[in-house]
């Protein structure tokens, strides 16, 4: 049997007045995902442990079976990995946003999704006046970028910036929480402040104030960690794999898992992805390797911005741009094909950040009897087969495996 795995990054929602008290997967137009709730089994995954943020590196990390609780390094050492950035055991890496900042508050986490070629030309300057034997920056996709610290220490409270639109910056600076750290949070207060002078008077963000778009005018630091121990698919499940997606954590996260890493042109992280693209590349490459996951990033996205219209309209371009053909496509393979769709998460738009509640999922193995799901929603799982799980069951209940 071959898998597939449709991750949907933060579809889960909350009941919204706007939507007469419907979540957005209630009242979106998608079809073809509760064809699949109909025809497979159903439930509600808790995929952080509660202990743990609810950020997507550790969300997608359990969704692969992997035990976060041992393996959680943070998000900086997986986008390294996809990177092509090589660490060293005292290397500390940490993702490194450009964000905006307008009257000492946190506007938004992205300066207003910066394009890659304006934010590489931001980069290259933070290089220029910062870099040197113990840290450097290293480019990434849009606003997400990595630092790499030689012989820093994590034991720092750094708040990730999408959890905190609106709040003065000074608020949420880094801290040390054991005084061994205090030289690091120091370095990293340091080249915040700094930054803010570069990257105000930088010509690309004097054009983008020109042109009444968000600057690009701070770094901001979060997820710190080092470089992880991670069992391969092959290693833990006998089995290959392939990852497509458009955002460096889940290629990182591949790339520790023994996966092959897929890039389709067109692939944003927002809802002008290529859609078509993505899912035409995830059916071919389940002809070569035993599990596709497939991500898929824009209902995040929407619900980071707290905009229900566009979080709507993400589902609904999911739903008939990539499951439906993905759905037909399959269904013609020689070789049964399991299909999942799940969140990593919940980004419900009233709060605009990820939360840790348990997330609806759809596990259709071709040949199992369904349970009574009609439609796929936060609510309908509840009654499904599987119940709530966690850890590693969400896997195993994909690769029929006892658990």
């Amino acid at each position: 049997m071959k898998y597939i795995i449709i991750l949907g990054d933060g579809m889960s929602d909350y009941p919204i007045d706007k939507l007469g008290g419907k979540t957005p997967l209630m009242a979106a137009d998608i079809p073809n995902i509760d064809k699949l709730a109909k025809m497979g089994r159903c439930g509600l995954f808790k995929t952080v442990p509660d202990e743990l943020p609810p950020g997507s590196e550790v969300a997608n990390m359990a969704v692969l079976g992997y035990d976060v609780r041992k393996l959680y390094q943070g998000r900086g050492v997986l986008e390294a990995a996809s990177m092509g950035v090589i660490l060293n055991s005292d290397d500390l890496a940490m993702r490194c946003n450009l964000i905006c900042i307008k009257d000492g508050k946190i506007k938004n986490h992205s300066a207003g999704h910066i394009p890659s070629e304006e934010a590489h030309k931001l980069i290259e300057a933070l290089n220029n006046e910062f870099a040197d034997d113990k840290m450097k920056f290293h480019k990434g996709v849009s606003y997400r970028h990595l630092f790499v610290l030689k012989n820093g220490r994590k034991e720092i409270q750094l708040t990730p910036p999408h959890d905190v639109p609106g709040t003065p910056f000074a608020d949420v600076m880094p801290r040390a929480y054991l005084p061994e750290a205090e030289s690091t949070s120091a370095i990293l207060t340091d080249l915040i402040l700094r930054s803010q002078k570069v990257l105000s008077e930088h010509p690309v963000n004097l054009k983008r104030i020109a042109e009444g778009k968000d600057p690009a005018n701070s770094i901001w630091f979060w997820s710190a960690g080092y470089k992880p121990e991670m069992k391969t698919l092959q290693e833990s499940y006998g089995k290959t794999g392939a990852v497509i997606s458009a955002v460096d954590l889940l290629y990182g996260i591949g790339v520790y898992a023994g996966m092959d890493v897929i890039h389709v042109e067109g692939a944003t992280g927002l809802y002008t992805t290529n859609y078509e693209g993505k899912a035409k590349a995830a059916v071919e490459a389940l002809k070569t390797h035993d599990l596709v996951y497939l991500h898929i990033e824009a209902t995040d996205e929407a619900g980071h911005e707290g905009n229900v219209d566009l979080k709507m309209k993400s589902l609904e371009y999911l739903d008939k741009r990539a499951v439906k053909y993905i759905m037909e496509e399959t269904a013609k393979f020689d070789e049964p094909v399991a299909i999942a769709i799940t969140p990593d998460h919940a980004t419900p738009c009233s709060v605009r950040t990820h939360t840790h509640d348990p997330v609806p999922f759809i596990i259709y193995r071709p040949g199992e009897e369904p349970d009574s799901v009609n439609e796929y929603n936060e609510i309908s799982v509840k009654n499904g087969y599987y119940g709530l799980i966690s850890d590693d069951q969400f896997i195993k209940a994909l690769f029929g495996i006892k658990y």
